[in-house]
């Protein structure tokens, strides 16, 4: 048996499509599993070793009529999209039966219980959403940071801190770099510090180095830009805490159970925070206005980040995750 799966598109919906596909996978035990998405999506999910061959899902019409051809048949299509373009790409793909996923069909609860409800809907199971499971390069192979760490001596704490600014959905989800900046050096003596964030955020990734440098602190390393998605998971497993708005390596770290602490503005967090972390606090202001869900803020004065101080944020991590360390 044939199994296609598209996956969604965004970092953080592909890790939380996991639990759902961790049960398409249980049901059709011993099938061949092939994934289509985008390149994004594909390295998160790519490592699955149940997982036989990966494409990466063609923009262009044309492009994506000649690869559905390609691809040949299958016993069953499940696609966790609702575009137009995946519509279009569930009408030609040759299967004995599809399934497709819509999300005016699943609302107001969290996105992993949506994918998973997607799921039971199309096979008529009960099946529970467990938790987020990623799998590394090799599940007996540590990501070696040493390369990340080079010409930095300074690096001599036992335990790492990421922090991660950025947010694809759009500047009202980003907390600002001299909170940040401020909460990283309250606890640099405690962690050695990692800036995370892809190409788009390596302005603000710069603010926040400018800052800890103006600050005195010389134990962190910026790699913002500078990670593939397969590495971004090697370096957040090995995290010991993580500060993050809500974004798509928040959900990496939920998947690893990292300790974090998840700042929220715009969005909703019982739709997209951290799935099944008992080691997790979310930080919001719970204002009239939010969520907003826009992408910057309609009112103009973003108070529902704005408001939100370091002091808030260090003072969580110190009552619950470093009660021991009564000097922060």
């Amino acid at each position: 048996m044939r199994i296609l799966i598209e996956l969604p598109t965004w970092l953080g919906d592909a890790v939380m499509a996991s639990p759902a596909i961790e049960n398409i996978l249980d049901y059709y035990k011993g099938s061949e599993v092939i994934l289509i998405g985008s390149p994004v999506s594909i390295s998160v999910l790519e490592n699955h070793p149940r997982v036989k061959r990966t494409f990466i899902f063609k923009k262009k019409y044309l492009s994506l009529l000649i690869q559905s051809i390609s691809l040949g048949r299958f016993d069953v299509y499940f696609s966790f999209r609702s575009s137009i373009r995946s519509k279009l790409f569930k009408s030609i793909i040759q299967s004995k039966s599809k399934y497709q996923f819509d999300h005016k069909d699943y609302k107001d609860i969290h996105q992993v219980k949506k994918y998973n409800n997607f799921v039971n809907d199309s096979l008529g199971r009960v099946l529970k959403a467990g938790k987020l499971k990623l799998y590394n390069s090799s599940e007996n192979d540590t990501q070696d940071l040493s390369d990340f760490f080079e010409g930095l001596p300074q690096f001599n704490n036992s335990k790492l801190l990421g922090i991660n600014p950025g947010a694809s959905y759009g500047n009202s989800k980003c907390w600002y770099p001299r909170e940040y900046a401020k909460v990283a050096a309250n606890l640099s003596k405690f962690y050695d510090i990692l800036i995370f964030g892809n190409s788009s955020d390596e302005a603000v990734s710069k603010d926040i180095e400018t800052s800890l440098i103006e600050q005195g602190v010389t134990n962190f390393n910026n790699l913002a830009g500078k990670t593939s998605i397969t590495e971004l998971l090697g370096i957040i497993s090995k995290l010991d805490l993580f500060i993050t708005g809500d974004s798509g390596p928040m959900h990496i770290s939920a998947a690893y159970q990292i300790p974090t602490v998840a700042i929220f503005g715009p969005t909703q967090d019982h739709e997209t925070s951290q799935w099944m972390n008992e080691k997790s606090i979310i930080v919001k202001k719970n204002l009239d206005c939010q969520p907003c869900m826009k992408r910057k803020c309609p009112l103009g004065h973003h108070n529902c980040m704005k408001l939100i101080k370091a002091e808030e944020i260090v003072t969580n991590v110190k009552s619950q995750m470093l009660g021991q360390l009564n000097d922060i």
